[in-house]
């Protein structure tokens, strides 16, 4: 038993939230070993488009529902699905992003993490590459491993910072760009696909076919004016940029709005809840805390529909402050369904590949979507027009 819980606190420590929400669901000794048993879901509206990925042992969930969010925006535009590289997207991004590091002299966090906002600048600035001209494998993996690559850049970027002798040279962009060739590959000038030669800005432009300018971020927030622009207070914001605040059920309505309407929404939320449970596919929040219940509570915490706490904005602000809401995932909503009492659930597409309950997918509560939202992305046309007007 010791030796289980000292593994817990390790993963817990290594940011590996998939193997950490399997060993929180063993530690659930008589938990029913499936959920799906006992909800029933009947879809109500159903989006989903393209396949589930696999991040692999990547901090890059990011680039993985911002891509899937922009391959379901080329769709329903009338385009044909195209599998966007999302190693191309994090690639260019952490070129921006060390930019920003070597200019800020290293007071800005560094590491796999970023934001759905990243997303679209990179395609906007760097274009998109189809995956099979860049799939980042380039170091005899099948799936992404970046722990040896991370410490690498981290390393080399902090020497560059702490070790110049009087003023930067210009050199250290240029070693760092090598550094990431040898890790995922060297981008090519040209690509041939589908029988036709494309730079990354020309098949982006010809191709994927989007308009970057016209995606909104919205967030939720107490401490500063509704409808105004503000700064996303999280460590993954390298880029420093800013989303509209909206009021709590405004932006819940925003994703109901948006999926009425055909569109689906980039969703960056919290997924280190007790409620959050990958392998059986449903995120709730429980009436109760965590330690205020009981064993047979806990037990059946995922059996059934059961009864959830009611988020107030206030409950929501005061778990971003304690910390108990952190920026740690993205995903991508592509549905709603119901389950057997009528109680409406999120369709929500993950990127951990398909080894759970439900292919890859999940079911997320709309209290558990108002509670542990970070930020959502969606196209402007998503939005009621009521909320665009008030925008300022």
């Amino acid at each position: 038993m010791q030796k289980l819980f000292v593994l817990f606190f390790c993963l817990i420590a290594t940011g590996n939230l998939f193997a950490q929400d399997n060993l929180v669901n063993s530690l659930k000794a008589n938990q029913s070993d499936s959920a799906k048993a006992k909800f029933q879901f009947t879809p109500i509206i159903n989006l989903e488009n393209s396949p589930v990925k696999n991040q692999g042992s990547s901090g890059t969930c990011w680039s993985y529902s911002g891509n899937s969010f922009l391959e379901s925006e080329m769709m329903r535009g009338g385009k044909e699905f195209v599998d966007i590289s999302e190693i191309y997207t994090v690639r260019c991004a952490y070129i921006d992003r060390a930019r920003n590091y070597v200019r800020m002299h290293g007071n800005i966090g560094w590491g796999d993490g970023a934001e759905l906002h990243d997303v679209v600048s990179t395609y906007k600035k760097w274009g998109a590459m189809p995956y099979e001209q860049y799939t980042g494998l380039n170091y005899g993996t099948s799936k992404n491993k970046f722990g040896e690559m991370q410490a690498a850049l981290e390393g080399m970027l902090k020497g560059i910072v702490e070790n110049r002798n009087g003023k930067l040279t210009k050199n250290w962009l240029p070693a760092f760009t090598a550094a990431l060739d040898a890790y995922l590959g060297k981008v090519p000038e040209t690509f041939r696909w589908n029988g036709k030669e494309y730079t990354p800005q020309t098949f982006a432009a010809e191709v994927v076919g989007i308009s970057p300018d016209k995606y909104i971020e919205f967030g939720s927030y107490t401490y500063v004016p509704f409808y105004q622009s503000t700064m996303m207070m999280v460590p993954d914001n390298w880029s420093l940029q800013s989303v509209y605040n909206l009021p709590l059920n405004e932006m819940t309505a925003v994703v109901d709005h948006a999926l009425a309407n055909g569109y689906t929404v980039g969703w960056a939320t919290d997924v280190s809840e007790k409620g959050f449970s990958w392998k059986n596919g449903v995120a709730i929040v429980p009436e109760k805390e965590i330690e205020d219940m009981s064993a047979d509570e806990i037990k059946v915490m995922f059996d059934g529909p059961k009864k959830e706490r009611t988020i107030t904005p206030e409950l929501r602000e005061e778990a971003f402050d304690n910390y108990t809401t952190t920026d740690d995932h993205g995903m991508h909503i592509v549905g709603l369904a119901k389950d057997q009492n009528g109680k409406e659930y999120y369709m929500v597409k993950n990127s951990w590949g398909d080894a759970n309950d439900y292919k890859g997918y999940l079911y997320v509560s709309k209290a558990y979507f108002q509670y542990k939202t970070t930020a959502i992305l969606v196209h402007e046309g998503a939005v009621p027009p009521a909320t665009l007007r008030k925008l300022q």
